[in-house]
């Protein structure tokens, strides 16, 4: 009976099978991945620089596919067709754009810049592009410049700042700083003797005036109970009783229809009052002056 799997059709089937496998773990090592379905779209460029097969393809930083294949278009020598596999669920308006970007440590990548339009791009359609400008070129033709204009200023800075390293002013003035600082050094020295020495007879003093005060504290507590003990209200029913009689007093006199009021308002009264006294008056004048007719002495 003839072998169905002879020798030779298993190293052929071997062979084949290793073809297989290399070919699908090339793409697998360069991060395309086969079995996952996608949809494609096709960009055309001017210039492709640091892009390559495999090259991330993102939306605001998120991937959403990658590069599958970079070829050149020989009938239009002018552009360069990419080929991009994007996710299956990704659509991707009319007015969108896609944009060859590169940073210093990833390599280039292409970010799709979503439009606004309303109608999307068939699968297999052909999305707009946009190429930045490279990073290296615009630190050369940005910053490179001004890092030029910045150097003579850079220099102008260094001569100054020896001239003033090699001047004998500075070290004299950093002398003087020194025989300042030792002066600083002596003047705490001597702040830190007094401390030590009159300080603490500051201290007793201030205890000895703590005590006097916590003496007259004390005295004033003692005069406050004895005002507290004082017969206030007594003293002020007094007080009220004689304001009442001087205000009584008051309205009597003021009260003419009073023998007070009478005396003190009636003008006729104070005239008689002043007559009686002034005949009084002239009778004690006229008894001193002629005793005799007043008083008459008989002898037996």
């Amino acid at each position: 009976m003839k072998k169905l799997f002879t020798k030779e059709f298993v190293i052929g089937l071997s062979v084949i099978m290793a073809i297989v496998i290399l070919f699908f773990g090339i793409d697998y090592l360069k991060g395309i991945n086969l079995f996952k379905p996608a949809n494609f779209y096709l960009a055309n460029y001017k210039n492709v620089a640091g892009l390559e097969v495999a090259a991330p393809v993102t939306i605001e930083g998120y991937k959403v596919g990658q590069v599958r294949e970079i070829k050149f278009n020989y009938s239009n020598p002018a552009d360069i067709e990419v080929l991009l596999a994007l996710n299956k669920e990704l659509r991707i308006p009319e007015d969108s754009k896609a944009v060859i970007g590169s940073g210093l440590l990833n390599g280039a990548y292409v970010e799709i810049k979503l439009g606004k339009s309303s109608k999307m791009i068939e699968v297999g359609g052909q999305i707009s592009t946009e190429t930045l400008p490279d990073m290296m070129a615009s630190i050369s033709n940005d910053l490179l410049p001004s890092v030029q204009s910045v150097m003579p200023k850079i220099d102008s800075l260094l001569f100054n700042l020896n001239r003033l390293v090699s001047d004998p002013a500075l070290a004299k003035s950093i002398q003087s700083l020194d025989g300042i600082t030792q002066n600083l050094y002596q003047a705490t020295g001597s702040l830190n003797g007094v401390m030590g020495k009159d300080v603490p007879v500051i201290l007793g003093s201030t205890k000895r005036v703590a005590t006097n005060l916590d003496t007259i504290t004390r005295n004033l507590g003692a005069l406050s109970a004895q005002l507290k003990e004082l017969p206030v209200a007594s003293t002020m029913d007094n007080v009220n009783e004689i304001t009442a009689n001087l205000a009584k007093f008051s309205n009597q006199l003021n009260d003419q229809k009073s023998s007070l009021g009478k005396i003190m308002n009636d003008p006729e009264l104070y005239e008689r009052i002043n007559k009686v006294t002034a005949d009084v008056d002239s009778l004690i004048l006229d008894i001193q002056k002629n005793p005799k007719r007043y008083i008459s002495i008989k002898l037996l």
